[in-house]
């Protein structure tokens, strides 16, 4: 990565910075390096007892779904990107996400998952599939900034929020990883919030059908969340707020109530 502060650059220099594989590899690099299963060789898994090992293999069943996803949405999403800096940034969301997928499937196999599809499909929430088929609609559409709505706002602020709360009460394994691809999950909602809001400043009639495809997403991601928020057995303190989160990503983007 580049010594300049992108912050400090015109808007179309901001881009080129920010949205390279360049500023990519150094934002990385950090965490990749010597983990690749997420995690470093020197970190000590932890005996979990049954209760705690079913809850664990049931919601990273369901983290594997979200990154199946991403995964399929940003790989479509490259064709569709309008310029080449969002064709370079989707093309590291691909690999971000096809990582995510992996630490993740390394992860159940870690906690003696022998048949992860199998097992993915008898544990997965009918609603985020139910999302997950509504996302690559709409890629399938070729609509651009829906299924950036969609995957890199909607999507992204949900895992974002699941993940970090979940990383404060996870064994010292499943943090290590979840802590990476929290990282990850930061650029790319600052990359969904800062194309859309961008276009939606550009076209009101946007606005407007972003906001509908809003209320047609709401019932799936607060169900998902409450159904993830429960296998986490997450209460008082250690609960995320999803409506805080998912309300401020709106709201920054003028799609409020």
């Amino acid at each position: 990565m580049s010594n300049i502060e992108p912050h400090a650059l015109g808007a179309e220099a901001f881009f080129d910075e920010v949205q390279s594989f360049e500023f990519w590899f150094g934002a990385v690099e950090g965490y990749l390096t010597d983990r690749p299963f997420g995690h470093s060789s020197d970190t000590v898994d932890v005996a979990l007892d049954d209760v705690r090992r079913d809850r664990l293999i049931t919601t990273l069943c369901n983290y594997c779904v979200g990154e199946t996803a991403a995964l399929e949405g940003s790989s479509g999403l490259v064709r569709l990107a309008p310029n080449r800096n969002a064709k370079i940034f989707m093309a590291t969301q691909v690999v971000d996400e096809a990582r995510h997928l992996e630490v993740f499937l390394a992860r159940l196999k870690d906690l003696g998952v022998d048949d992860a599809e199998a097992e993915i499909q008898r544990r997965a929430n009918p609603l985020l599939l139910d999302f997950k088929d509504s996302l690559l609609e709409l890629v399938d559409a070729g609509e651009w900034s829906s299924a950036v709505f969609a995957q890199n706002v909607i999507l992204e602020t949900m895992e974002f929020t699941v993940f970090r709360a979940h990383e404060r009460t996870a064994d010292p394994i499943t943090a290590e990883v979840l802590r990476g691809v929290i990282s990850d999950e930061r650029r790319h909602f600052g990359f969904g919030e800062n194309d859309i809001g961008r276009r939606v400043a550009q076209d009101p009639d946007l606005r407007s059908r972003l906001k509908d495809l809003r209320t047609r997403f709401d019932a799936m991601v607060v169900g998902v969340f409450d159904d993830a928020v429960g296998e986490l057995a997450l209460t008082g303190e250690g609960a995320p707020d999803l409506s805080r989160d998912y309300m401020d990503a709106v709201s920054r983007l003028g799609l409020g109530q």
